[in-house]
């Protein structure tokens, strides 16, 4: 019965993905075909990881390097049930740095642009929880693109378009001085999900079915940029 359960919910992933596709003038063919029949690539970036664990829930003090990784996993999902060539930075809870000496940060960081370079991606999603401890009421999700950069923009404000429907909030994107936005040449965002440090934001991210909403958020989003 889980089986079948499953193979029903893939089916409807790929429907669903390409009547989202058509409906933004892509091709439910083209969206597997960049060009010359190569698929379409994403990297997916579960930020921190290992001894980082990024900012802690208000309440439950839950990492948030574990909630990147679960929405990062089920955003895995949706493109690759669509056709896409899917390659994850991080993979599980370790971090990328080796050994958590000095410089393990810098190290960690670079491996991750090793990781997109080596893709060449159409696109780069780096997966964050945000955390603003001078007003706990903002909540809600925010992307950031590095300034300059235009298809960066155009696919920050195509996410960030989707989470404010899923939030009922009115957020543009931002410019953002990050690494993981300035080490590539490649489309590149950082999606925070939603703010750690609002109590309902953090109960939210904490239920596997708003993930999966949040998660198809940044996912129609990146195909409507892609439209």
């Amino acid at each position: 019965m889980f089986a079948v359960r499953k193979s029903m919910l893939a089916a409807a992933v790929i429907f669903t993905a390409a009547v989202l596709l058509a409906s933004f003038g892509v091709s439910a063919v083209s969206a597997a075909n960049a060009g010359e029949g190569v698929p379409f690539s994403v990297v997916l970036d579960a930020g921190h990881g290992g001894v980082d664990p990024g900012v802690l829930g208000v309440n439950t003090k839950t990492k948030e390097s574990d909630i990147n990784l679960q929405i990062v996993r089920l955003l895995e999902k949706y493109f690759a049930d669509a056709g896409f060539s899917v390659v994850l930075t991080r993979k599980n809870e370790g971090g990328l740095y080796g050994l958590p000496t000095t410089g393990y940060k810098r190290r960690d960081m670079e491996k991750r642009r090793d990781v997109i370079e080596q893709t060449a991606p159409n696109l780069v999603i780096s997966v964050h929880q945000n955390n603003f401890i001078a007003d706990r009421t903002r909540r809600g999700g925010q992307v950031f693109f590095k300034e300059g950069d235009e298809k960066g923009k155009a696919l920050a404000d195509c996410i960030q378009s989707r989470l404010n429907a899923l939030n009922g909030c009115d957020y543009s994107a931002l410019k953002g001085d990050y690494y993981i936005l300035n080490c590539t040449q490649y489309a590149s965002v950082i999606v925070e999900c939603g703010f750690l440090s609002n109590a309902e934001d953090e109960k939210l991210l904490l239920d596997e079915e708003y993930r999966q909403k949040a998660a198809y958020a940044i996912f129609s989003g990146a195909l409507l940029y892609l439209s």
